[in-house]
């Protein structure tokens, strides 16, 4: 298992653990290869999982077996299904979205999940997006993979274009990947959580209670379903470059 998974969803663990009336079943969305339902699973959460991917959704199902749904669907087409206690987002897949696919897909996403119930997601900051224009060429080698990644910034769009390619040493096997990313401003994603009707707690570094930084790269915001009527939850409103303050 990948560590900062593991991380990640002890961080969500004692996010939730005083949650009433407790969060027990989790919707993974952008669930990939099953990472991180794999160590939701471990924890005793009831998970489910979607991904556009069919390739990524065979190599979670190898990994989950079969007691985990998997559903195959492009957000923000999220078709209806069992009402959730959370639904998590890691690894940037929401960043893939255009600013209204991601309107959309919160939007979906509050359908999904109970009143009270939670929305945990991280998305690349400005700071990435800084990065990424500073290093238009990065390469390297992991886990027996050379890899090449370039990346095109366009600040003016928010928007970074980027081509992957991987040559597996064993037997020269390569593959290329190309993605676009936007990235959203604070108050782009506040405002998209807020008319899908979630109130936004706070938005951390990284799975963990420190406040985002100018070096932060990925912010992870989390955020609960208004229950109606009000629930009393403060409601909190950020600029862009800042955040709600923690509760640490």
């Amino acid at each position: 298992m990948d560590p900062c998974h593991r991380r990640w969803a002890v961080f969500l663990d004692g996010l939730w653990a005083g949650d009433v009336p407790g969060v027990r079943a989790v919707l993974d969305v952008c669930c990939g290869t099953g990472l991180m339902s794999a160590e939701l699973v471990a924890l005793g959460y009831r998970v489910s999982g979607v991904d556009a991917s069919t390739a990524m959704l065979a190599r979670a199902r190898r990994r989950l077996g079969d007691g985990v749904p998997l559903t195959r669907a492009t957000l923000p087409d999220l078709r209806p299904g069992p009402v959730v206690d959370a639904a998590v987002s890691t690894l940037d897949g929401l960043n893939y979205l255009t600013p209204d696919a991601l309107r959309t897909t919160l939007a979906v996403l509050a359908a999904r999940i109970r009143p009270g119930g939670w929305c945990v997601f991280d998305l690349h900051t400005d700071a990435m997006m800084t990065f990424a224009a500073d290093h238009p060429v990065v390469a390297g080698e992991a886990g027996g993979r050379h890899f090449t990644i370039t990346n095109v910034v366009d600040a003016g769009r928010r928007t970074c274009d980027s081509g992957i390619e991987v040559v597996v040493d064993r037997d020269g096997e390569s593959f290329s990947e190309h993605h676009l990313q936007y990235f959203f401003t604070d108050g782009e994603v506040m405002t998209a959580l807020t008319d899908a009707g979630f109130v936004v707690l706070k938005v951390t570094d990284e799975y963990t209670h420190d406040p985002v930084g100018p070096t932060t790269l990925r912010a992870t915001w989390i955020a609960r379903r208004r229950r109606e009527p009000a629930s009393g939850l403060p409601v909190h409103r950020v600029r862009h470059g800042t955040a709600p303050p923690t509760d640490r």
